[in-house]
């Protein structure tokens, strides 16, 4: 399993070609350490990435940071998860995530209507078909399932819950064994996150999740517009009203009506961690003080702004810098 403060990698990009991602999986193969994290790809499909990834002899754990569950009925979930364990040979983290409103009207007639229950309920559902032998038999808001999945000695499947804000937490530390979180302060995570995830725990007495974190990430050099580049990273996610909710909460007053002053707020907040690359190992114990277990860099804004050579190079640089305060 992952190890308390663990740095990872996030592909930054939904892939089109497997030859993409494989110098970032290289990477963590050669560092020995962290685990290769993708988001929802709608072009070549995350689950698949992981596959081939697997079948090209590159041995380093998965995760899914998230999964959209309005892609697959749990049961289907189930199977992709463990099938990625199975063929990884490591334990793999299932994240599941409802997504926004947006991507809630492209596969259903109108949006979740009670998104933290569906998600709960979702992952509920598949850890019953994972762990238990006689399966699940349950009928949810959206979806139903009585049966099991066949007998197969596989790796553990973490089963993690994208979270942004309190509710989802306080659902989290009742279900879930991985919070995964996105754009969220450091501050924000300890003083509202944590504690939410510790009730939920307590309320299911259960072990409080441990918490991942994807925290974009960018060197500052010579001409680099890190603010353009925090723009590139996360203009989506700051047009999107409940990332930018999550945000004013935390203190940063994005407006999803202006994303390049959500970007300038990312930068100045730290959120979107920039400098040297000791000062980002730096902004990173932030992160972890905080209570975050794996950080997760994310160097998307460099990746589509500057290419892949420019993202690897910051990426082997901030590693470098993490690693050898910790050798």
């Amino acid at each position: 399993m992952i190890s308390p403060h663990t740095t990872s990698i996030v592909f930054p990009v939904q892939p089109t070609q497997i030859a993409q991602v494989i110098p970032f999986a290289q990477l963590l193969q050669r560092r020995g350490s962290g685990r290769l994290w993708l988001g929802q790809s709608l072009g070549v499909e995350t689950h698949h990435v992981f596959a081939a990834l697997a079948g090209a002899g590159i041995r380093i754990p998965f995760g899914t940071s998230v999964a959209l569950a309005g892609l697959r009925h749990p049961y289907d979930a189930a199977v992709q998860a463990r099938s990625v364990a199975q063929l990884s040979g490591l334990p793999f983290v299932a994240g599941i995530g409802p997504g926004g409103e947006g991507f809630q009207r492209m596969v259903r007639s109108a949006p979740m209507p009670k998104p933290v229950t569906v998600s709960s309920q979702y992952i509920t559902t598949m850890r019953e078909l994972i762990e238990s032998r006689v399966g699940a038999d349950t009928d949810g808001l959206e979806h139903s399932t009585h049966g099991a999945l066949p007998l197969m000695d596989a790796p553990p499947v973490e089963l993690g819950l994208g979270v942004l804000r309190p509710a989802m937490a306080r659902a989290a530390g009742r279900v879930a064994d991985v919070a995964i979180t996105w754009l969220t302060p450091p501050r924000f995570i300890e003083e509202a996150l944590v504690p939410a995830l510790e009730q939920g725990a307590t309320q299911a007495e259960r072990p409080v999740p441990r918490v991942a974190t994807v925290v974009h990430v960018a060197v500052r050099r010579p001409g680099r517009d890190i603010e353009a580049i925090a723009h590139s990273a996360a203009y989506a996610h700051l047009g999107s009203p409940h990332y930018t909710d999550m945000l004013r909460q935390a203190g940063v007053p994005a407006d999803p009506a202006d994303t390049k002053g959500g970007a300038a707020l990312l930068v100045s907040s730290g959120t979107f961690v920039a400098g040297t690359p000791e000062e980002i190992a730096d902004g990173l114990d932030q992160y972890r003080a905080a209570g975050v277990g794996e950080v997760i860099l994310n160097v998307c804004g460099v990746y589509t702004a500057l290419g892949m050579g420019a993202a690897m190079t910051d990426m082997q640089q901030i590693l470098a810098a993490v690693d050898g305060r910790r050798a």
